[in-house]
């Protein structure tokens, strides 16, 4: 099945990865984007973007009446757990209330499938990993308080609305660029691991720090698991297929179920560039997460979906030739 899909956020980072899979797919993506941290660049020639705010009920009533969309990928909101401490409002207003106003707006116009951008922080520091969906929420920044809260309003508006029918996607750390070059990471001020590593071996960065070495881990340095950005557009689109073909409300992992510390993944792009890279070691940031690995049994078994690009040195080297490419 096809049709038109509206895509918020859809001028950032994994949104315009979505939308490059819901074109190969044949789908008709309609990106909805404020661009306040997104880029009209990363939107492929021929898609239609409406320059807007999820928040915006007149706004999105023109835009869901004009589409008539089959179903919405929200990727739209803030990501950043350092300042979502510093700026707890901020991420309330733009992860839960926006979301809000959108699923009022979705819901009004006749709901239908929805996929929701979620994340790992939802689980705090899990006593057992990798984490399986069924983990107790305890959510240590703001930014994953939003985003558990935001999920909650979904399972409820799902209860209530039949019609309606989400899937949240808590995603693990996602990184990598589009294997063809087409999108990646623009953002100025990106605290991603990859992208701060591949900027400081391209010398655009004096030195890459790493924020606490003395967590209880192989090498003191957190671990994540870290899944590339094509295989999470991938996951949406397969959630997207499942709830057209009538599939039920639910939630999944995005990630490999495998991790890697932040010395490892330094140490890995070391071996590629053939250098050591300047690394400051500096003392833990608040809403930092020791460790965090996913359990992703249920997103294969459930949507069938099989990661293509599960391979830290291929995420990295995308990584590296995106960012290469973009500052030429």
């Amino acid at each position: 099945m096809t049709g038109t899909v509206l895509v918020t956020g859809g001028a950032g980072y994994i949104g315009s990865h979505a939308v490059l899979e819901l074109l190969a797919r044949g789908f008709k993506p309609v990106v909805l984007d404020d661009l306040s941290t997104g880029s009209p660049d990363a939107i492929p020639t021929g898609v239609e973007f409406r320059v807007g705010d999820v928040g915006d009920d007149g706004f999105l009533d023109g835009v869901l009446n004009s589409h008539r969309p089959v179903g919405v990928m929200h990727f739209a909101g803030s990501i950043v757990v350092e300042e979502s401490v510093r700026d707890p409002l901020k991420y309330y207003y733009n992860n839960t209330s926006k979301t809000l106003s959108l699923l009022n707006a979705w819901i009004r116009h006749g709901g239908g499938p929805f996929i929701f951008s979620s994340t790992a922080a939802v689980y705090g520091v899990p006593p057992v990993q990798p984490v399986t969906e069924r983990a107790e929420k305890a959510p240590m920044s703001p930014y994953g308080s939003s985003k558990w809260m935001s999920e909650v309003a979904i399972h409820d508006a799902a209860l209530a609305h039949p019609e309606f029918r989400p899937i949240s996607l808590r995603y693990f750390n996602v990184a990598g660029a589009d294997p063809q070059g087409r999108t990646g990471q623009r953002g100025q001020q990106s605290t991603h691991l990859i992208r701060v590593a591949v900027e400081t071996a391209l010398g655009q960065r004096e030195r890459l720090e790493v924020f606490g070495v003395d967590y209880d881990t192989r090498d003191g340095s957190c671990e994540r698991d870290f899944i590339h950005v094509s295989d999470l557009a991938a996951a949406h689109v397969a959630a997207l297929d499942y709830l057209l073909a009538g599939g039920s409300p639910a939630v999944f992992n995005c990630g490999y179920g495998r991790g890697y510390t932040v010395l490892e993944v330094v140490a890995a792009l070391e071996q590629i560039v053939g250098r050591s890279l300047p690394v400051k070691r500096a003392g833990r940031r608040p809403g930092d997460i020791p460790r965090l690995v996913s359990d992703s049994t249920s997103l294969r078994r459930e949507l069938n979906w099989t990661p293509r690009y599960d391979d830290l040195g291929l995420i990295l080297r995308s990584a590296l030739s995106w960012q290469s490419n973009l500052t030429r």
